[in-house]
């Protein structure tokens, strides 16, 4: 049923969720807001094509290469949405971005297409108050580094028509990921309703300086046996969207983490894996080294 897709925000994630779009055979369109966005987007997606290819055996370089070589790129709007099926959101997880985008997106797209937004904090229900088609707006929410962490939240709000959540789990499967049916409306969803509080108490070791982010993710990755630890995992949900959704909460706390991230890393352009330092430097970060756990 979903056949041509369009991306809006070819970010870190945006370019993954296009990538993965393309190598399973869908038509897959990227728009960004500028000629400046949409060359680092086709910058992303080669990267990423890279990281594919190394984690999903049975795709090849050269079927991987010929997938991307298929994808189109854009900063009109208009001409984008034509003949779309699916538009995915990916843009930065701002409601006023999002309402910008989602009001201009809804004048410019054809009636039957159907609206999906990628936010993983917003509830779908308080985006859609922007859609001319609350019918056919839903969640589908991915997580980092799609194809190997690869599930796809699906989650209504109460306007959404019965059967597309249906109609998103098939194509979530169609495209390689593991459906996720939310019930009901959660902030967070599954995923970082369980995260988020790991998250935000490695940031409060942080902050407090009671453990610095080495000690804090060494401890979490002895202990539990995960490969990453909350600094890992927040290089690579990337600092920039950590210290937005911070800066939106109300505990004191939080405000303190935004201003210590923004002032000590995300305005030193140190944003995460997306800009090859974090917490950690990259391509190489040190909790992947040999001695890190010892």
């Amino acid at each position: 049923m979903f056949k041509n897709i369009l991306i809006a925000g070819g970010g870190v994630l945006g370019s993954q969720i296009a990538l993965q779009n393309a190598v399973h055979g869908k038509a897959v369109t990227i728009y960004d807001i500028s000629a400046e966005a949409v060359a680092t987007a086709k910058k992303w997606v080669a990267s990423f094509k890279d990281l594919l290819v190394a984690d999903i055996k049975e795709i090849s370089d050269e079927q991987a290469q010929a997938d991307i070589a298929k994808i189109t790129y854009t900063s009109d709007l208009a001409s984008a949405l034509k003949g779309i099926d699916l538009v995915i959101e990916a843009v930065p997880e701002s409601l006023d971005i999002k309402k910008d985008f989602w009001e201009k997106a809804s004048d410019a797209a054809d009636k039957e297409t159907v609206f999906a937004t990628n936010s993983s904090t917003l509830l779908p229900s308080k985006i859609a108050t922007f859609v001319d088609r609350p019918d056919k707006f839903i969640s589908l929410h991915f997580a980092n580094i799609v194809w190997s962490h690869n599930t796809a939240e699906i989650m209504a709000q109460p306007k959404t028509e019965s059967d597309l959540p249906t109609q998103m789990e098939n194509f979530a499967r169609e495209i390689g990921m593991v459906p996720i049916l939310v019930k009901k409306e959660q902030p967070g969803y599954v995923l970082n309703t369980l995260l988020v509080p790991l998250l935000s108490a490695g940031m409060y070791l942080w902050y407090h300086d009671i453990a610095d982010a080495d000690t804090v993710d060494k401890t979490w990755m002895i202990a539990t046996g995960a490969p990453y630890g909350p600094f890992g995992i927040i290089d690579m949900v990337g600092l920039r969207t950590v210290s937005n959704i911070l800066q939106a909460g109300t505990n004191p706390d939080a405000q303190g983490m935004a201003k210590k991230l923004k002032t000590e890393y995300v305005d030193q352009g140190k944003l995460g894996t997306e800009s090859g330092e974090g917490f950690y430097k990259y391509p190489d970060p040190t909790f992947k080294q040999a001695d890190f756990l010892k």
